[in-house]
């Protein structure tokens, strides 16, 4: 009799565990899609393939714009496919964290559908960067909010991660959001700068334009809170091992961020695939300290949980 109650207890658990599991390799996969997305786009603007589609959403009045294709149009066409995947994605997220709403957290349907709001407005500002063509402040709200659903993707998927801290974590939590939040406005000038092409503007250092200027100044919170972050973990013998590889590597994406940033700078946009990098970095190294910061805070909740 014992053992067939513990056989449904175990039975019953597996069965709560499986939509978990579900869920989380689902986010997992669409925060993979968002950074290629992320990427495509940068590489759409770089290579001024913006309006290489000249209508939205369709490509030509098509699906597959065939006849047109070449490298411009096809960039332009494989983002907005990227886009509609993730789209489709995100509805499937919700539609599954409503549907086992009963064996998944609480917070977890609604933040699926935080998720979705994000996403259907990043695609409407898509449209409206072909519709308007392409102006700056409607690009620049594009990725912001690109990179606020990358964010809540993240957040979902480090939450749902099987972990246990080993309540060491001190001020590090506060101090990977700290950094996150200027990453975060960092990106958003450095599509300021892409968006306004202020670096073709800015003729030499005593001329900088105020846009560039500010991404120059722009750089030293986040290098400053993420290289604090970098020395706090190493000094934390007793830290958790995922968040010490995590702190390793968003000190290895700060320098090569900072690397592809000088190289850029002083090659004027004129190399693509630098362009495309130093702002796929920014968005990877802004992931690592949202997972981070969310793991931490985890940690610390645990610890005060289990504080009488």
């Amino acid at each position: 009799m014992a053992h067939s109650v513990l056989d449904r207890n175990a039975a019953l658990a597996r069965s709560n565990t499986r939509p978990r599991d579900r869920i989380r390799r689902l986010v997992w996969k669409i925060a993979i899609a968002t950074l290629l997305l992320m990427a495509v786009g940068s590489a759409t603007r770089v290579m001024n393939a913006g309006l290489a589609c000249p209508d939205w959403p369709l490509c030509y009045g098509q699906l597959v714009p065939t006849e047109q294709m070449n490298l411009q149009v096809f960039l332009e066409w494989f983002h907005r496919l990227d886009a509609a995947a993730i789209g489709l994605s995100a509805i499937a997220l919700t539609a599954l964290s409503w549907w086992d709403r009963r064996s998944l957290p609480g917070w977890l349907p609604w933040a699926s559908t935080l998720a979705l709001g994000a996403i259907v407005f990043q695609g409407l500002l898509g449209g409206l960067t072909v519709t308007e063509l392409l102006r700056f402040d409607i690009v620049t709200a594009h990725l912001a909010t690109a990179l606020i659903f990358f964010t809540i993707v993240l957040v979902i998927g480090a939450v749902l991660l099987p972990y246990e801290g080993t309540g060491t974590v001190g001020k590090l939590p506060w101090v990977g959001l700290t950094s996150s939040i200027f990453v975060y406005l960092q990106s958003l000038l450095g599509g300021l700068v892409g968006s306004q092409w202020a670096l073709h503007q800015c003729f030499g250092y005593q001329q900088l334009c105020s846009v560039m200027n500010a991404h120059l100044a722009g750089v030293v919170p986040p290098t400053l809170t993420t290289a604090t972050l970098v020395v706090l973990a190493w000094r934390t013998p007793a830290l958790h091992g995922t968040l010490r590889r995590l702190a390793k590597f968003s000190g290895f994406l700060l320098l090569l961020q900072i690397g592809l940033g000088i190289a850029t700078f002083y090659l004027h946009l004129q190399v693509e695939p630098l362009t495309v990098a130093h702002q796929a970095t920014g968005a990877t190294l802004l992931g690592t300290l949202v997972v981070f910061t969310v793991l931490a805070l985890r940690d610390r909740a645990a610890t005060l949980a289990s504080t009488p």
